[in-house]
This record gives structure tokens, C-alpha cells and sequence, in this order.
């Protein structure tokens, strides 16, 4: 609930954002967000340009298999796209993992009047010069192709012809290297110690730590009914158990101890 509420005001934040003349209307804006219904897989064939060399890639390629946080962006956008970028890198540097090697970042420009060279330089201003710069993938594409992943996804947005500008969700995507959605998050929102789970989540044990897996597990708890499903009560069962028989050999030992120190 506290990320639906987050996602929530940074949508707010991005339609306040618009300018004051906007001609959207209610109904518009009603349709934009950001919802992957159930199953949602991103398509891996669609094709795009990698804006950092001009060459052609699909979107399976720009994953490469890794766990994958997708940002879509509107490379002309100053109101909050600069803003949620520059955290995003924030919390992707706080995660400890190698960008790259351990996950990738996608960004995907959806307004077809923003060029190469306006996508690079926002890119390159909100996450500077580095690892993480030289391994994102930071796409663009022809309506078709930008519409696929969108629709897939459930990312919505609107097109305000009065102000040439675009009112749309500022969210992002953590996809499993297949594509599959794992997480949706808000990166105006967005800590590193939450993003690197959803990346160790979305890449199925094969990034991160062994104690990263072990905190994966309080997913297992359901926030619906407040219960723990089977799975996670049979291992608190059998960690009570542990715990029991520990401090037992404990207290039998501290016994055994006091009587050879003080025999009778």
C-alpha cells in the first residue's frame, strides 16, 4: 500500500507538473497510469535505436538476459522525468550490485519529437559519467514499436497537443530477464536497499546475496489477510524448533559446566 500511495503522488506530481493551460481534460487524465495487468511480459522483439551509438536493438538484446530496471521517459520532459532519472541512479548505486553484470538499466523514450542527442543529454546530466552511464541502454523508437512495450506493460500516458507536452505516470519497472514485470516502483520513492531486492527478486536468485535470498522470503507474507502463507509458517515452525533445541544445549551445557567447576 505504501508503494501504491507513492506511485500515486509521483503520478500527481508529473500531471502538476504540466503547465497551467493544459487542454487535457478529466477524462484524459483518468486514462493515465500505471497498471501491468496480471502476467504482463514485456515483448522482447520489439525493435528500437540504442541512442548512444545509433544502432539498432531489440529490446531481449538491451536486457541481455539480466534483471532489468525499465524506466520509461519523455527525453524532452524537465518537469519531473530529470528528478525521477537522478534518483533512480541514486538508488541503483546504493544496491551494491555491478550494473551491467548484475542488472541492467533500460530507459525508453515514448515522445517521438525527442532525438538522439536530447535523450543522451538528459541521460548523461541526470547520471553522469560512469559504470552505471556506460551500461544503460537508452532506447528510442518508432510509435509501433514504443506502443507495444507500453501496452504490454499497462504504462499509460497522454498527449496534450496545446502545450506539446506529455502527461504520464513517473514510474518504473523491474523485469525478470524474460521480460516478465517482477515489480512496478516509484522512483521518486525508490531506496537502494528496496530496489536491490526487487532486482535480486526479478533475477531469481542469481544476483545478490545469500541473505538478500533470505529477506526475499518475508514476501511470503500476505499484507491482504496478515498471515503467513505455508511455506513461510513452516519455516518459522522449524526456526522456533532450532531455537528451542539451541538454547536446551545451551542450559545443558551452562549445567554441566557449573557442576565439574563446584562439585558436591
Amino acid at each position: 500500500m505504501q508503494a501504491m500511495r507513492a506511485l500515486g503522488v509521483a503520478v500527481l506530481l508529473t500531471l502538476l507538473g504540466q503547465p497551467a493551460a493544459a487542454g487535457l481534460t478529466q477524462k484524459d487524465l483518468s486514462g493515465v497510469g500505471l497498471a501491468p495487468p496480471p502476467g504482463a511480459r514485456a515483448p522482447l522483439d520489439a525493435a528500437f535505436t540504442d541512442t548512444a551509438d545509433g544502432r539498432g536493438v531489440t529490446l531481449g538484446q538491451a536486457l541481455a538476459g539480466r534483471p532489468t530496471l525499465l524506466l520509461p521517459l519523455d527525453y524532452a520532459c524537465r518537469n519531473v522525468c530529470d528528478p525521477m532519472l537522478s534518483l533512480a541512479g541514486t538508488a541503483l548505486a546504493a544496491t551494491g550490485l555491478a550494473p551491467g553484470a548484475d542488472y541492467r538499466l533500460v530507459t525508453l523514450g515514448f515522445n517521438p519529437r525527442a532525438d538522439a542527442a536530447t535523450a543522451r543529454a538528459m541521460v548523461t546530466g541526470q547520471l553522469g559519467q560512469g559504470p552505471l552511464l556506460a551500461s544503460a541502454a537508452v532506447l528510442s523508437g518508432t510509435p509501433g514499436s514504443v506502443a507495444a512495450v507500453t501496452r504490454a506493460l499497462g504504462y499509460a500516458y497522454a498527449y496534450d497537443r496545446d502545450t506539446d507536452t506529455y502527461a504520464h505516470p513517473a514510474g518504473a519497472l523491474v523485469l525478470a530477464g524474460d521480460g516478465r514485470v517482477a515489480r512496478v516502483l516509484s522512483p521518486l520513492a525508490m531506496t537502494g536497499r528496496d530496489l536491490r531486492l526487487a532486482l535480486v527478486e526479478a533475477g531469481e536468485g542469481r544476483v545478490g546475496a545469500l541473505s538478500d535470498r533470505l529477506i526475499l522470503l518475508c514476501y511470503g507474507y500476505d499484507p491482504q489477510t496478515g498471515v503467513y502463507t505455508p511455506l513461510i509458517r513452516r519455516i518459522l515452525a522449524a526456526s522456533g524448533v532450532v531455537t528451542i533445541l539451541g538454547i536446551g544445549l545451551l542450559v545443558l551445557g551452562l549445567h554441566r559446566r557449573s557442576r565439574r567447576d563446584h562439585p558436591a
